[in-house]
Protein backbone atom coordinates (compact mmCIF):
# COMPACT_ATOMS: atom_id res chain seq x y z
CA UNK A 1 0.00 0.00 0.00
CA UNK A 2 1.08 3.16 -0.67
CA UNK A 3 1.52 5.78 1.94
CA UNK A 4 1.03 9.49 1.72
CA UNK A 5 3.93 11.96 2.42
CA UNK A 6 3.22 12.59 6.15
CA UNK A 7 2.66 9.12 6.56
CA UNK A 8 5.44 7.63 4.97
CA UNK A 9 7.56 10.48 6.96
CA UNK A 10 6.02 9.09 10.55
CA UNK A 11 6.77 4.96 9.48
CA UNK A 12 10.47 6.78 9.02
CA UNK A 13 10.92 8.42 12.47
CA UNK A 14 9.25 5.56 13.97
CA UNK A 15 11.60 2.89 11.93
CA UNK A 16 14.83 4.92 13.39
CA UNK A 17 13.20 4.98 16.81
CA UNK A 18 12.83 1.03 16.87
CA UNK A 19 16.28 0.65 16.41
CA UNK A 20 16.70 1.86 20.32
CA UNK A 21 14.63 -0.47 21.55
CA UNK A 22 16.44 -3.31 23.39
CA UNK A 23 15.64 -7.11 24.51
CA UNK A 24 13.26 -6.96 28.09
CA UNK A 25 13.31 -3.14 27.79
CA UNK A 26 10.00 -1.34 29.53
CA UNK A 27 8.42 0.79 27.10
CA UNK A 28 6.12 3.72 27.16
CA UNK A 29 3.93 3.47 24.54
CA UNK A 30 2.63 6.92 23.11
CA UNK A 31 -0.63 8.01 21.54
CA UNK A 32 -1.88 10.04 18.09
CA UNK A 33 -0.84 8.81 14.59
CA UNK A 34 2.82 8.98 14.88
CA UNK A 35 3.06 7.13 17.94
CA UNK A 36 0.60 4.54 16.45
CA UNK A 37 3.67 3.64 13.68
CA UNK A 38 6.14 2.91 16.45
CA UNK A 39 3.43 0.37 18.00
CA UNK A 40 3.01 -1.30 14.81
CA UNK A 41 6.55 -1.51 14.09
CA UNK A 42 7.27 -2.48 17.52
CA UNK A 43 4.46 -5.26 17.34
CA UNK A 44 6.61 -6.52 13.94
CA UNK A 45 9.62 -7.11 16.14
CA UNK A 46 7.94 -9.13 18.45
CA UNK A 47 6.63 -11.63 16.29
CA UNK A 48 10.27 -11.70 15.37
CA UNK A 49 11.26 -12.73 18.76
CA UNK A 50 11.76 -9.63 20.83
CA UNK A 51 10.59 -9.03 24.32
CA UNK A 52 9.24 -6.54 25.76
CA UNK A 53 6.52 -4.86 27.87
CA UNK A 54 4.85 -1.78 26.99
CA UNK A 55 2.41 0.57 29.18
CA UNK A 56 0.11 2.45 27.01
CA UNK A 57 -0.42 6.04 27.16
CA UNK A 58 -4.26 5.79 26.08
CA UNK A 59 -7.49 3.29 25.72
CA UNK A 60 -6.47 3.40 21.94
CA UNK A 61 -2.79 3.04 22.28
CA UNK A 62 -3.47 -0.04 24.58
CA UNK A 63 -6.25 -1.65 21.97
CA UNK A 64 -3.73 -1.48 18.74
CA UNK A 65 -0.85 -2.79 20.76
CA UNK A 66 -2.92 -6.00 21.90
CA UNK A 67 -3.55 -6.31 18.07
CA UNK A 68 -0.41 -6.04 16.84
CA UNK A 69 0.38 -8.49 19.99
CA UNK A 70 2.69 -6.14 22.45
CA UNK A 71 2.56 -6.97 26.19
CA UNK A 72 1.26 -4.41 28.15
CA UNK A 73 1.15 -3.52 31.74
CA UNK A 74 0.50 -1.46 34.64
CA UNK A 75 2.63 1.63 35.32
CA UNK A 76 2.52 0.49 39.01
CA UNK A 77 4.03 -2.68 38.08
CA UNK A 78 6.93 -2.13 36.21
CA UNK A 79 8.07 1.20 38.11
CA UNK A 80 10.73 3.16 36.04
CA UNK A 81 10.40 2.29 32.26
CA UNK A 82 13.52 2.57 30.00
CA UNK A 83 12.15 4.19 27.10
CA UNK A 84 9.01 6.45 26.18
CA UNK A 85 8.40 6.64 22.95
CA UNK A 86 5.73 9.42 22.10
CA UNK A 87 4.41 12.35 19.14
CA UNK A 88 4.15 15.85 19.91
CA UNK A 89 1.54 18.98 18.42
CA UNK A 90 4.89 21.01 18.50
CA UNK A 91 8.43 21.07 19.04
CA UNK A 92 10.44 23.97 19.50
CA UNK A 93 14.55 24.28 18.89
CA UNK A 94 14.99 22.88 22.62
CA UNK A 95 12.53 20.39 22.28
CA UNK A 96 9.80 22.13 24.49
CA UNK A 97 7.03 19.99 23.49
CA UNK A 98 3.17 20.68 23.11
CA UNK A 99 1.02 17.49 23.30
CA UNK A 100 -2.16 16.15 24.38
CA UNK A 101 -4.10 16.99 20.49
CA UNK A 102 -5.49 13.48 21.30
CA UNK A 103 -6.41 14.15 24.48
CA UNK A 104 -4.74 11.86 26.18
CA UNK A 105 -1.87 14.24 27.68
CA UNK A 106 -2.26 13.70 31.58
CA UNK A 107 -1.37 9.99 31.11
CA UNK A 108 1.22 10.39 28.44
CA UNK A 109 3.38 13.24 30.75
CA UNK A 110 2.89 10.70 33.47
CA UNK A 111 4.52 7.82 31.59
CA UNK A 112 6.52 10.46 30.36
CA UNK A 113 7.73 11.21 33.59
CA UNK A 114 8.33 7.67 34.63
CA UNK A 115 10.87 7.18 32.32
CA UNK A 116 14.65 7.42 31.96
CA UNK A 117 14.33 8.95 28.49
CA UNK A 118 11.63 10.35 26.43
CA UNK A 119 11.85 9.94 22.94
CA UNK A 120 9.94 12.19 20.32
CA UNK A 121 8.48 11.22 16.94
CA UNK A 122 7.71 13.50 14.16
CA UNK A 123 7.35 15.47 10.63
CA UNK A 124 8.78 18.35 9.68
CA UNK A 125 5.20 19.84 10.24
CA UNK A 126 5.75 19.44 13.86
CA UNK A 127 8.89 21.86 14.24
CA UNK A 128 8.30 25.54 15.21
CA UNK A 129 10.24 28.43 16.13
CA UNK A 130 7.82 29.33 18.90
CA UNK A 131 5.27 27.32 20.52
CA UNK A 132 1.27 27.90 20.65
CA UNK A 133 0.31 28.02 16.88
CA UNK A 134 -1.36 24.91 18.03
CA UNK A 135 -3.64 25.19 21.12
CA UNK A 136 -2.48 24.42 24.01
CA UNK A 137 -4.80 21.61 25.59
CA UNK A 138 -5.68 21.70 29.44
CA UNK A 139 -7.29 18.84 31.64
CA UNK A 140 -9.44 19.64 34.24
CA UNK A 141 -11.71 18.35 36.16
CA UNK A 142 -15.64 18.22 35.66
CA UNK A 143 -16.93 19.53 38.64
CA UNK A 144 -16.64 23.61 38.30
CA UNK A 145 -15.13 23.42 35.05
CA UNK A 146 -16.50 26.65 34.24
CA UNK A 147 -15.02 28.73 36.87
CA UNK A 148 -12.01 26.87 36.08
CA UNK A 149 -11.76 28.44 32.78
CA UNK A 150 -12.51 31.64 34.45
CA UNK A 151 -9.19 31.28 36.38
CA UNK A 152 -7.64 30.33 33.24
CA UNK A 153 -8.70 33.20 31.37
CA UNK A 154 -8.47 36.03 33.45
CA UNK A 155 -3.98 33.96 34.16
CA UNK A 156 -4.14 34.78 30.35
CA UNK A 157 -4.97 37.95 30.48
CA UNK A 158 -1.09 39.85 31.64
CA UNK A 159 0.87 37.41 29.94
CA UNK A 160 2.83 37.28 26.18
CA UNK A 161 0.86 35.65 24.07
CA UNK A 162 -0.74 36.44 20.84
CA UNK A 163 -4.07 35.31 21.64
CA UNK A 164 -6.06 34.33 25.09
CA UNK A 165 -8.83 32.74 23.31
CA UNK A 166 -10.34 29.34 25.81
CA UNK A 167 -12.42 27.31 24.69
CA UNK A 168 -13.94 23.62 26.03
CA UNK A 169 -13.61 20.82 23.43
CA UNK A 170 -16.70 19.18 22.33
CA UNK A 171 -17.37 15.88 21.08
CA UNK A 172 -20.78 14.39 19.57
CA UNK A 173 -22.61 17.58 20.92
CA UNK A 174 -21.27 17.49 24.63
CA UNK A 175 -17.81 18.23 26.32
CA UNK A 176 -15.34 15.37 25.69
CA UNK A 177 -14.27 13.30 28.40
CA UNK A 178 -10.63 11.75 28.63
CA UNK A 179 -10.09 8.83 29.30
CA UNK A 180 -9.60 9.47 33.23
CA UNK A 181 -13.42 11.44 32.90
CA UNK A 182 -11.77 14.96 32.83
CA UNK A 183 -12.54 17.81 29.94
CA UNK A 184 -10.25 19.61 27.59
CA UNK A 185 -10.07 23.34 27.35
CA UNK A 186 -8.17 24.69 24.65
CA UNK A 187 -6.36 27.63 24.89
CA UNK A 188 -6.07 29.41 21.51
CA UNK A 189 -2.94 31.45 22.37
CA UNK A 190 -0.84 31.55 18.91
CA UNK A 191 2.59 32.37 20.30
CA UNK A 192 3.70 31.51 23.85
CA UNK A 193 6.05 34.07 25.01
CA UNK A 194 7.05 32.58 28.36
CA UNK A 195 6.41 28.98 28.52
CA UNK A 196 7.37 28.69 32.35
CA UNK A 197 5.21 30.50 33.80
CA UNK A 198 2.41 29.76 31.48
CA UNK A 199 2.92 26.08 33.17
CA UNK A 200 3.62 27.33 36.73
CA UNK A 201 0.64 29.49 36.51
CA UNK A 202 -1.92 26.57 35.08
CA UNK A 203 -1.23 23.93 37.74
CA UNK A 204 -1.59 26.87 40.14
CA UNK A 205 -5.48 26.85 39.43
CA UNK A 206 -7.70 24.30 41.36
CA UNK A 207 -9.55 22.18 38.63
CA UNK A 208 -6.47 21.79 36.45
CA UNK A 209 -5.10 18.77 36.46
CA UNK A 210 -2.42 18.84 33.62
CA UNK A 211 -1.23 20.60 30.93
CA UNK A 212 0.32 20.25 27.48
CA UNK A 213 3.09 22.03 27.74
CA UNK A 214 6.36 19.42 28.20
CA UNK A 215 9.15 21.73 28.92
CA UNK A 216 12.70 19.59 29.05
CA UNK A 217 11.26 16.61 29.45
CA UNK A 218 12.25 15.15 25.53
CA UNK A 219 16.12 13.34 25.26
CA UNK A 220 15.25 13.87 21.44
CA UNK A 221 13.45 14.27 18.44
CA UNK A 222 13.03 12.16 15.34
CA UNK A 223 12.28 14.22 12.37
CA UNK A 224 11.19 12.03 9.44
CA UNK A 225 11.01 13.12 5.80
CA UNK A 226 8.87 11.29 3.24
CA UNK A 227 11.61 10.29 1.19
CA UNK A 228 12.95 7.86 4.36
CA UNK A 229 15.46 10.39 5.83
CA UNK A 230 15.61 10.99 9.11
CA UNK A 231 16.85 14.06 11.44
CA UNK A 232 18.14 13.47 14.69
CA UNK A 233 17.45 16.34 16.94
CA UNK A 234 19.17 17.72 20.35
CA UNK A 235 17.96 20.65 22.12
CA UNK A 236 19.55 23.45 21.03
CA UNK A 237 20.74 24.23 24.73
CA UNK A 238 21.23 22.14 27.28
CA UNK A 239 22.39 23.65 30.85
CA UNK A 240 25.46 26.23 29.35
CA UNK A 241 26.08 23.83 26.59
CA UNK A 242 25.22 24.36 23.32
CA UNK A 243 25.25 21.27 20.98
CA UNK A 244 24.65 21.07 17.53
CA UNK A 245 20.95 20.22 16.80
CA UNK A 246 20.78 18.46 13.69
CA UNK A 247 22.35 15.26 12.57
CA UNK A 248 21.16 14.07 8.82
CA UNK A 249 20.77 10.49 8.45
CA UNK A 250 20.82 8.94 5.52
CA UNK A 251 18.21 6.86 5.45
CA UNK A 252 15.53 4.77 7.59
CA UNK A 253 16.54 1.93 9.08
Amino acid sequence: MSLSPVDAAKRAAAGRAIDLVEDGMRLGLGSGSTAAWFVRLLGARVADGLRVTGVATSAATARLATEVGVALAPLDDLGRLDLTVDGADEIDPDLNLIKGGGAALLQEKIVAAASARLVILGDTGKRVTTLGAFPLPVEVVRFGWRATQRAIEALLAPMDLGGRQVRVRMADGAPLATDEGHHILDLHLGRIGDLHALAAGLVAIPGVVEHGLFPGMAERALIGYPDGRVEDVLPRVFGDVEFVVESMRDQDA
